[in-house]
């Protein structure tokens, strides 16, 4: 007697892992900027709630917020400043977020796994960040200001483009880590400093969303200041 075997032959699992193939070429990548979209999103939306609540922290416990402070950050003391003593950008860090370390100007932290100096593909709203000091939070995102930061206070109903640039910094979610890239609009629309979104669309891939999102730090409050990272909160809540 004579037994049939069934199988499939070398040809058809060649095709077939061809196809699978292409398949995963072409929607990993996809998944992957929709993986680190949604993260990156989440990180910033975390991270400006925690700089909203160091300011009431700091009301409540000092009298301080980002109106008041009236002394720059020192940039090898910064880290040791106190609220009760300094009315400065470090003092507040210091004494309400637990956890967060003091780095100097920006540059003074290295990419991880590299000796390379941390950099940003664009400076964010077109402030210099070379000058800019920075916080790395227990969380591992950094927060960057402009040195100058004081007395950034805004009148109700007055928009946010009146602020100077010394009130300006930004948050890169997941710190020193690559991409380091400003967020960007590309559906349309610019990233420009803009109290309103207007036509600006982020969408999930990796030429326009980044892991850096401009902020405006003025009286109890930090906002983005910028249509596409406006965008991204906006679409996050």
């Amino acid at each position: 007697m004579m037994t049939k075997k069934f199988g499939f032959t070398l040809a058809e699992v060649l095709i077939t892992l061809g196809i699978i193939g292409v398949v995963a070429a072409m929607t990993i990548p996809t998944l992957i900027s929709n993986t680190n979209s949604a993260k990156f999103k989440s990180q910033y939306k975390k991270t400006l709630s925690t700089l909203n609540q160091a300011a009431l922290m700091g009301t409540a416990q000092y009298d301080l917020d980002y109106a008041s402070l009236t002394t720059e950050c020192n940039t090898t003391t910064g880290g040791t400043e106190k609220p009760d003593v300094t009315a400065s950008m470090c003092a507040l860090i210091n004494g309400t977020l637990s956890g967060a370390t003091f780095h100097g100007v920006v540059t003074n932290m290295k990419i991880p796994g590299s000796t390379a100096a941390y950099a940003i593909q664009s400076a964010p709203s077109g402030v210099p960040k070379e000058t800019m000091y920075a916080y790395q939070l227990a969380d591992g995102s950094v927060v960057a200001f402009d040195p100058g930061l004081k007395s950034c206070t805004l009148a109700p109903g007055d928009p946010i483009t009146g602020l100077a640039d010394t009130c300006q910094g930004f948050i890169d979610v997941n710190g020193p880590t690559l991409p380091n890239k400003e967020v960007a609009c590309g559906g349309g629309g610019t990233t420009a400093k803009a109290s309103t979104v207007g036509d600006c669309i982020v969408r999930n891939n990796a030429a326009d969303m980044g892991d850096i999102f401009p902020v405006v730090f003025h009286d109890g409050t930090v906002e983005p200041i910028t249509n596409a990272a406006r965008y991204v909160l906006n679409q996050s809540k």
